[in-house]
Order: C-alpha cells, then sequence, then structure tokens
C-alpha cells in the first residue's frame, strides 16, 4: 500500500480514470487512501506517548463549563498523558489521568478515558460533568477540531502539532473563554 507523496500520487491517478464516478463512489473505492486534507496532503499524525507539561487558563474553562470546586481543584492536582495510535483518519486514543494521590479515587470516572473514531465522523463519551457528549470530528488543515456537545454544555476542541515533540490541545467554550493543555512527546 503506497504511503505520504507516493499514496498522493497514486490516488490522484486513480481517481483521474474513474471521472465518471461521483466523488463518494471514488472515496469508498479507495478508502486506504481516503485520508487526505481538503488540500490534497496526508493529515498530521498525532501517534505517540504525550505528557502534559502545562495548562494555561485551564480553571477558568472549567469553571464557565460549570464544574464544580471538587472537581475543578483535582484538575490542578491531576496531570494527564495521552497515548495516541493513528491510522491515517482513524484514531485510538487513550486518556490516562496521573498524579493527585488519593484524589482520583474520590471523584468518580476522572481516572481516563478511551476514543475510538474516524476523523470525519462522531462518537460519545462521558464529559468531567458526568453527562454524555455526542462529539463531531473533522481535519481542519493540519489539526483535529473537536466539538463537544452534551444537554447542559458545548465546546471544541482542536488538537494540533505545534512541532514534532509538542502537542496543544485548544479549548474554548460558547462564551470564548480559551485555555491550552501543551503536551510534550515521551517516546
Amino acid at each position: 500500500r503506497p504511503s505520504g507523496r507516493e499514496a498522493k500520487q497514486w490516488y490522484q491517478r486513480r481517481v483521474r480514470g474513474l471521472h465518471f464516478l461521483p466523488p463518494p463512489f471514488v472515496c469508498l473505492l479507495f478508502s486506504s487512501v481516503s485520508s487526505f486534507n481538503r488540500d490534497n496532503t496526508m493529515p498530521a499524525n498525532f501517534a505517540g506517548h504525550w505528557k502534559l507539561e502545562k495548562s494555561e487558563h485551564f480553571d477558568s474553562f472549567l469553571e464557565e463549563m460549570n464544574v464544580g470546586l471538587l472537581k475543578r481543584k483535582a484538575a490542578k492536582l491531576v496531570s494527564s498523558e495521552h497515548i495516541i495510535k493513528q491510522e491515517g483518519d482513524n484514531m485510538d486514543v487513550n486518556v490516562v489521568a496521573t498524579g493527585g494521590g488519593d484524589i482520583l479515587s474520590k471523584i468518580k470516572g476522572q481516572k481516563g478515558k478511551h476514543q475510538v473514531y474516524t476523523v470525519g465522523g462522531s462518537f460519545t463519551e462521558s464529559e468531567i460533568n458526568g453527562e454524555e457528549a455526542e462529539v463531531s470530528t473533522c481535519w481542519e488543515g493540519d489539526c483535529i477540531m473537536e466539538k463537544h456537545k452534551t444537554p447542559s454544555l458545548e465546546y471544541t476542541l482542536k488538537r494540533e502539532l505545534q512541532d514534532d515533540n509538542t502537542m496543544v490541545l485548544h479549548l474554548e467554550s460558547p462564551k470564548g473563554t480559551k485555555a491550552r493543555r501543551i503536551y510534550k512527546k515521551v517516546e
């Protein structure tokens, strides 16, 4: 199976030969190489083990999301790691909460989460307030955009690679409060 630039060229040659098919059928036929962005480039590769280095304005963001004081205090004490496996648009993200001593055992549901999804699709997950969220995803350039929506809250998360060793999660509330979670690659 071709990869990188070869995959792009292979895909373009094949698509030109199938001009009589509507675009959705072309994508179905070549689903193994259909993980190109709108500008025909391969998406960013987030695969790896990432450890939280620092947070900016996270407490303000959580407060605006109506997260209680105890959970906000716990968020300051607890760190997280993202272990990501990626094959094109297919993501497998394991988020593990670390540190914080006994606080993790006192707050239900805050030990981590596991997400498996295809960028361009949607999935459900439990939010920090305990509600189930419908999460829709898409590529925006080399970033993955996630829109999280529950009955009582809504926010966006943008996953971005600043460089090969730095991943940033940009969080934004409907009122415009922004937070950043900066992760460094472990391996």
